[in-house]
């Protein structure tokens, strides 16, 4: 998996989870036997920004932690210019990441890993919308994250 990173903070801080970024892409990619190129870019954003992009696209007027914009859903059929399939986008609230982190009393480093996989997560079709979608995603979640960055 290829993974881009766009940093539209001033912090350089979190450059230092950028590995595990690769990593999770990685072990995501093994987890569900995916077997094509793919891609998905991530962007780190503050409150302000991601409260924007909520209004804008989700009609819901506050921040949130992670927003992501899949490229297509599992319905949708399109062609490849390359061989690699764009994911989407997801978006970080960093904000988010330290409150949250604080908040749960895990680090930084597990907050901010966590809201990429759910991101990537929901990239790749999966959602909790209901009950048994979202005991199959956090269980996915778990599963992917807890041997990279353990709690």
């Amino acid at each position: 998996m290829i993974t881009t990173i766009i940093n539209k903070t001033k912090s350089t801080a979190w450059k230092q989870y950028y590995p595990r970024l690769e990593e999770l892409a990685k072990k995501t990619i093994e987890t569900l036997k995916i077997k094509e190129e793919v891609s998905i870019s991530v962007i780190l954003v503050k409150t302000k920004k991601i409260h924007e992009i909520n209004l804008m696209y989700r009609q819901i007027d506050r921040p949130t932690d992670v927003i992501s914009f899949a490229i297509c859903d599992s319905d949708d059929e399109y062609d490849l210019v390359s061989d690699v399939k764009e994911l989407g986008d997801v978006f970080i609230n960093v904000d988010a990441v330290i409150e949250q982190a604080a908040s749960y009393g895990h680090s930084e480093e597990r907050e901010f890993c966590f809201l990429f996989i759910h991101g990537l997560l929901h990239c790749l079709g999966y959602d909790h919308m209901n009950k048994k979608e979202e005991k199959k995603m956090f269980d996915l979640q778990n599963k992917i994250l807890d041997p990279v960055v353990p709690r």
